[in-house]
C-alpha cells in the first residue's frame, strides 16, 4: 500500500502542479490538460497529506496572502482569476470548514502559525455574526476598517461543520496529535492566535487515562503545563 501510495503522489506531482501558478491545477479537463486556476482546493491537498513539502509551502503561503486571504479567512477562489467573485457560493466565498481543512493541513506540515493565523480570521468574523455563531459560508470581500464581513444571504446558520470548525482549527494552532495505541499526546509547534492568551482543555481522554492541559502564551512561544494526569499517559511538546 506505501508503494501505490507512493506512484500515486508522483503521477499527482506529474500532473497536476503548475509552476508558473506555484499551485496544483483545480482539476483536468477531458483532454487531461490540467485547469490553470488557483483555488483553496489546493489546500486540501495539505490536507490529504499528497502534497511534497516544498510545494506545501508555497500553497499555504499563497492562500494566506493577499489575493486569498480577505482578512476574514481563505476564499475558494483567489482575487484576480477570471472567475473570482466575493459573492459566489463557490467561485471567490468564505467557507469555515474549508478553511479548517486547510489549517489542519497547514498544521500537518508543521506550519502552525500560518494554522494560527486563519484561525484568528475566522474567530474575529465570527463575532459579527448573531450569537456568535459561523454560518455556512459568507462573501470574500476584503476586510474593512470598522466594517464587518459580509454575509452571504441564503447561507445555513446553523451549519453543523462551520461548528466544528473552531474545534478543529484550535486542535490544528496548537498542533495536537493523539496515538491512542502508544498512550501518547502530542503538541507540534503549538501556536496561540493574537487573540488568545492562554487555553485550558480539560479531560483530554486516551482510553482509560486523562489530562488537563493548560496552554500559555510566554515571550515569543507557547508553554504547556500538564494541570492534572489519570492514569498511563504522556504529553510530549515539540517546537
Amino acid at each position: 500500500m506505501i508503494h501505490e501510495a507512493q506512484i500515486l503522489q508522483r503521477k499527482f506531482e506529474a500532473d497536476f502542479w503548475i509552476d508558473e501558478l506555484s499551485m496544483y491545477a483545480l482539476a483536468l479537463d477531458g483532454d487531461k490538460r490540467p485547469c490553470k486556476v488557483r483555488t483553496s482546493n489546493a489546500g486540501q491537498c495539505l490536507f490529504s497529506g499528497i502534497a511534497s513539502a516544498d510545494h506545501a509551502t508555497s500553497i499555504a503561503r499563497i492562500l494566506t496572502g493577499d489575493h486569498f486571504y480577505s482578512g476574514w479567512g481563505i476564499r475558494t477562489v483567489a482575487d484576480g482569476e477570471p472567475r473570482y467573485n466575493p459573492m459566489s457560493y463557490h467561485n471567490g466565498s468564505v467557507w469555515p470548514h474549508d478553511n479548517a481543512l486547510i489549517a489542519a493541513g497547514m498544521a500537518r506540515y508543521r506550519m502552525t502559525a500560518l494554522a494560527s493565523k486563519v484561525m484568528a480570521g475566522l474567530f474575529e468574523a465570527a463575532t459579527f455574526f448573531d450569537f456568535t455563531r459561523l454560518p455556512e459560508l459568507f462573501c470574500g470581500f476584503g476586510r474593512r476598517i470598522g466594517k464587518g464581513p459580509t454575509s452571504y444571504p441564503v447561507a445555513c446558520s446553523p451549519q453543523a461543520w462551520s461548528a466544528a470548525s473552531t474545534f478543529f482549527m484550535l486542535q490544528c494552532s496548537i498542533g495536537l496529535a493523539i496515538d491512542a495505541m502508544k498512550k501518547r499526546i502530542t503538541l507540534t509547534r503549538p501556536t496561540l492566535p493574537p487573540f488568545l492568551n492562554h487555553v485550558r482543555i480539560n479531560e483530554v481522554s486516551v482510553g482509560d487515562a486523562s489530562v488537563d492541559l493548560l496552554l500559555f502564551r510566554s515571550n515569543e512561544s507557547v508553554a504547556v503545563t500538564v494541570e492534572r494526569r489519570e492514569g498511563d499517559i504522556d504529553v510530549i511538546v515539540l517546537h
